[in-house]
Parts: structure tokens; sequence; C-alpha cells
């Protein structure tokens, strides 16, 4: 079974992509996430976790829903990790929270996606960020490939600064970075609601037809970059930035 989170969509694509050619089912967390379920799965083939890299890690709530789930079936676990440029040690974590869920790890793979973290980076325009996925493919397909063999991922090589990135700068990004209070609407607000309903922690709420945010957030970017209108601004750090969505799956 592939089961996945995905913000704006890259490892939606990802997940869809491996679990077509699999021919495996597909299960999105994002209504257990957002409920604060914890889910109980059966599968006899091996789980494939997909999910984006935050701070060089995997998402808190995403590992938090893996800690609290209960999979039953194959003890096999892969881990592919969408990232806009590396995944520093990320590896280092899943393999801790493997061994506490008892899976068997089968390494973590990574596959660079369009950036979308939009409070600190640049987003790709369209023609580039199709570039970036279609390069992404080969990777992907390797993936899909060690997994029908049943073999582990390729080790993923990291270094002193990975360590550092996935550490000490993640936590300071959680601590400092990762809030809701800068997020706003603009007068382009429609009023449409999207927002609050692409939001994973139920973190926002429509106040006299105006989004406004709760204080728990995990920046996964869908509001502001699910936007229909571009309304939704994160103090001065995303003005005149693009907004990025994964373009949906198609298979090929």
């Amino acid at each position: 079974m592939v089961v996945y989170f995905s913000g704006t969509g890259n490892s939606r694509y990802c997940a869809e992509m491996i679990a077509d050619e699999l021919g495996d089912s597909l299960t999105d967390v994002f209504p257990h996430i957002r409920a604060r379920q914890a889910a109980e799965l059966q599968s006899d083939r091996p789980w494939v976790f997909v999910a984006p890299t935050y701070g060089w890690q995997l998402p808190h709530i995403f590992a938090e829903f893996v800690q609290r789930s209960n999979f039953s079936g194959s003890s096999k676990a892969y881990f592919v990790l969408t990232c806009g440029s590396e995944i520093g040690c990320a590896g280092s974590g899943i393999a801790k929270l493997c061994k506490e869920k008892s899976f068997e790890y089968k390494g973590v793979l990574q596959v660079v996606m369009p950036e979308n973290y939009i409070v600190l980076f640049r987003a790709p325009g369209q023609a580039q960020a199709q570039k970036i996925i279609e390069a992404a493919r080969p990777d992907i397909e390797s993936g899909i490939a060690c997994i029908r063999r049943g073999e582990s991922f390729p080790p993923h090589k990291t270094g002193v600064v990975d360590w550092l990135k996935s550490n000490p700068v993640n936590a300071m990004l959680y601590r400092f970075t990762i809030r809701a209070a800068p997020f706003y609407a603009t007068d382009a607000c429609i009023g449409c609601g999207k927002c609050a309903a692409d939001c994973v922690l139920h973190n926002i709420r429509l106040e006299n037809g105006r989004p406004a945010w709760g204080a728990d957030c995990t920046h996964c970017m869908a509001c502001i970059c699910g936007c229909p209108v571009h309304a939704i601004e994160y103090g001065k750090a995303t003005r005149k930035k693009v907004r990025y969505q994964c373009p949906p799956y198609q298979k090929k």
C-alpha cells in the first residue's frame, strides 16, 4: 500500500505514479491528520510512505501519524521523500521511526521536485517546473524497480552539513519560522473557503467571509499556493513570488 501526505501535490504525484506502476492501493492521510485520528491499515504488500521534506526531515505531522497508527500485514517499509533540493539526514530519523514501529526499514528515496516553500525560497515558473518534474521521473522509476524486486533503496549519502540541516536547523525552523501569524488575505480574496478546506490542521476559518489563521500550522503551503486568486501572503516574504502546485498526475 502506498500511503502519502501532500500539501501542494509533489508527493501526491510521486505516490500516484508509484501506485499506478505497481498496481498497488493508495491512501491519502489528509483526512486522518485533519481529524487527529489514527488509522487502521492492512497490506500484505510492502508499505510505501510518500511525503514532502520539511526542514530536511519527515514532516512532524506525518511522522506522528505513522507513530500512532496501526499497520498490519507486511513489515517492510519504504520511504519516498520529495524535496526542492535535498533531504539531508532525514533517513536517520526515519530509521528510528521504523524501529519504534517494528518495520523493516527498506531505505529512503530522494526525489527532487519543484520548490514550493515560498516563505524562504522561490518556486519555478510553469515551464521550468515541468522540466524538473520530468527529470524526477527516472528517480521515481528507479525506486519502483527496487520495490518490485524487494530490494532496499540505495543508501543515501550524507555528511556533516546534512546532519546540521536535519537537526539544529530543523529545530530552529520549527521554533522560529514555522508559524501562522504572518499569513493574511489581501483585498483580492473572494471568500471561497478553499484555503480552509485545504488546511490539513484545520487551522483556517472564515470570519466575515475572510480567512483567519489560528496558531497551529505546519507550513505545507496548501493555502497560499492553492488560492485561486493569489490573495494570500506571508508577511512581505511572498510578495510577487510565483505560487506553485503540481499539475494533476497524467498516466503516460
